[in-house]
């Protein structure tokens, strides 16, 4: 019998291209030849120095393949585009990482940035599903439903979602909150895939089967594995 797809889900990345770039290449020499999906948690942008290349990565994987690649929004994603629709709300992105990513595209002001781009930002979903899983940028408010509809909770809680643990029918996979120990947070009913790279932790991608909702193991590349320039 041949073995079922993979699912690699990635999390934060926040402007960690390099990083990026050996995780997808591990996650290619680990996949081999077995068929296998794509699925980004959000916080592609903010904080790290190169946003830019991070979306123009992520964004061709899934305008090439998106059957095969899903891509949620984040709340980073979210504040982007509120500071675009809402200019009083840009220094707030700005205070929390923005200044960075336009930097990285070279742009002045929100505005600046590539319509495409954002276009792209804008249509993300704040929701993934399979059989066995959700996938969501940071989680759901306890007996809201599974999955919980409100958009804000599932770019932006923590608590009570982190408290205890929550059984909505489905494993839950997410980020939002980062791990400073820069190791994937692994409860029964859900798994927290920030590792804090824009930290000096890890990025990391959880490797799930169609078989069961935890992770059957996990891939990690830290800052110092990444090759330097020169």
């Amino acid at each position: 019998m041949e073995p079922g797809p993979l699912t690699y889900a990635i999390g934060d990345v926040h402007g960690c291209a390099a990083l990026l770039d050996v995780l997808l290449e591990q996650i290619a020499d680990h996949a081999g030849d077995r068929p296998s999906r794509l699925v980004f948690l959000g916080d592609y942008i903010d904080r790290g120095p190169d946003s830019a290349a991070v979306l123009r990565t992520v964004s061709r994987l899934h305008w090439a393949e998106p059957d095969r690649v899903a891509c949620l929004m984040g709340n980073h994603e979210r504040m982007l585009l509120d500071a675009l629709l809402a200019p009083q709300t840009a220094e707030h992105w700005l205070y929390n990482g923005g200044d960075a990513t336009l930097d990285s595209f070279g742009a002045r002001d929100v505005g600046g940035l590539p319509r495409d781009t954002l276009d792209w930002l804008e249509a993300l979903p704040t929701l993934h599903a399979d059989a066995a899983r959700w996938y969501v940028h940071a989680g759901f408010r306890p007996g809201n439903g599974s999955p919980d509809p409100d958009d804000h909770n599932r770019l932006w809680i923590r608590e009570p979602f982190l408290e205890g643990d929550h059984d909505f029918g489905r494993h839950v996979v997410h980020g939002h909150t980062p791990q400073r120990s820069g190791r994937p947070e692994i409860r029964r009913f859900r798994t927290n895939l920030d590792t804090a790279a824009v930290y000096g932790g890890a990025l990391t991608a959880g490797v799930f089967s169609d078989a069961q909702g935890p992770a059957l193991e996990f891939l990690q590349v830290r800052p110092d594995e990444v090759p330097q320039p020169g």
